[in-house]
């Protein structure tokens, strides 16, 4: 009967211990849920609190003097230029592309492809220069300005900024991208006598939204001598990886601001990265490969007016960053025409061409463009 007991008592005394550990266990998980819970509820919260939330229109300083003066009749140039931020050179591939790398360059490597796009940018001496994806504080590109350091270098240029990345932290992916400080960059070899952000809309809902793009286009205004009338210059960078409806929605509002420029008789330029490609524009030498991002496509004939759509067919404006471009064979890329201008009827349009720089300092290369306001529509 003792042995029976003792039986007993040792099988209730395993029983509790295996309850014990199943309790702590329990407890344990409750509180890793409960850690878990707290630190996206505090992420969130963060995020929420330090969102970037722009207003519809703001004014945007230009800095820098610009002695050039534009006249009817006297071509110039004008370049655009998506400098992936100086970090998405030809060593790099990127994980939203189907690629591995979130952090693409280190110090060395981000100074170096901002020296080789700043001796770019100076040796094409352009008059006018949109650039795209330029950082001024963001963790993907070691914390440089990059504004800064291309306003320094461009002296005889009149320049503004404006906004369209502005996160304190973003938490995605692992390791995740951090704090990002980017935008729009235009620089004036002419004058600048006002300019604006305007916003697109944005496509994305909360709580995603806050830590996404506010895409805006940088609106510039050049005074014409002997004219009443103004070039009006549109810097953009348009939606790259929603569902389709953003890109739309953005690019009718950018129909809308072009068309009412237009309409008072202004000279207007449209130039950047677009993300989609021209339905004029002839895409055969760059077929679409399955699996790979894809660009959307603009119809032109949706918009009103006359206009004129640059892109160059022959030379890609943007590579695939699915996989590294150095050492690899070039044939096995994605190449994509995203990057280009839309011109108004009364610009004569002597020449553009994307210049092939073997995408050693960006994903993109710079797209140039020579032209010359109608000298009759300029007159008082």
């Amino acid at each position: 009967m003792s042995e029976y007991v003792s039986k007993h008592a040792r099988t209730d005394e395993k029983v509790k211990k295996k309850g014990g550990f199943f309790r702590s266990l329990l407890k344990l998980i409750g509180i890793l849920i409960l850690v878990v819970v707290l630190l996206v509820g505090g992420m969130i919260g963060f995020l929420s609190i330090t969102e970037y939330k722009p207003v519809e229109r703001e004014a945007v300083a230009f800095e820098g003097e610009a002695s050039g003066k534009l006249a009817a009749g006297e071509p110039f140039s004008v370049m655009t230029w998506n400098i992936g931020y100086g970090a998405l050179g030809d060593n790099a591939d990127f994980f939203m592309d189907g690629g591995t790398m979130v952090r693409t360059a280190d110090e060395e490597r981000v100074k170096s492809n901002m020296d080789s796009i700043t001796s770019g940018i100076l040796e094409d001496a352009a008059d006018v220069v949109f650039l795209q994806e330029t950082d001024r504080d963001s963790s993907r590109s070691c914390h440089m300005n990059e504004y800064s350091m291309l306003k320094e270098a461009m002296t005889g240029y009149t320049s503004g900024f404006a906004s369209n990345f502005k996160v304190a932290f973003l938490p995605y992916p692992v390791p995740p991208i951090g704090k990002v400080d980017s935008g729009i960059a235009t620089f004036s070899s002419y004058p600048v006598s006002g300019a604006e952000r305007i916003q697109l809309p944005i496509p994305f809902k909360w709580p995603v939204r806050m830590a996404n793009l506010k895409r805006c286009v940088l609106v510039s205004r050049v005074p014409v001598e002997g004219s009443d009338k103004e070039l009006v210059l549109f810097n953009l960078h348009l939606e790259a990886y929603d569902d389709g409806q953003g890109k739309a929605a953005q690019t009718r509002m950018l129909a809308e601001l072009l068309e009412e420029e237009a309409e008072k008789g202004n000279y207007v330029i449209a130039g950047g990265d677009f993300n989609q490609i021209f339905s004029s524009a002839d895409t055969d030498a760059f077929p679409m490969k399955e699996g790979l991002w894809q660009a959307g496509e603009i119809n032109v004939s949706e918009f009103e007016g006359k206009w004129q759509f640059i892109m160059d067919e022959k030379v890609p404006s943007c590579r695939s960053l699915d996989q590294k471009y150095e050492g690899a064979d070039p044939d096995t890329f994605q190449y994509y025409l995203i990057d280009g201008f839309i011109v108004s009827d009364n610009i004569k349009v002597n020449s553009a061409g994307t210049e092939d720089r073997g995408f050693i300092s960006s994903d993109h290369n710079p797209v140039l463009m020579e032209v010359v306001l109608d000298a009759e529509t300029g007159e008082e």
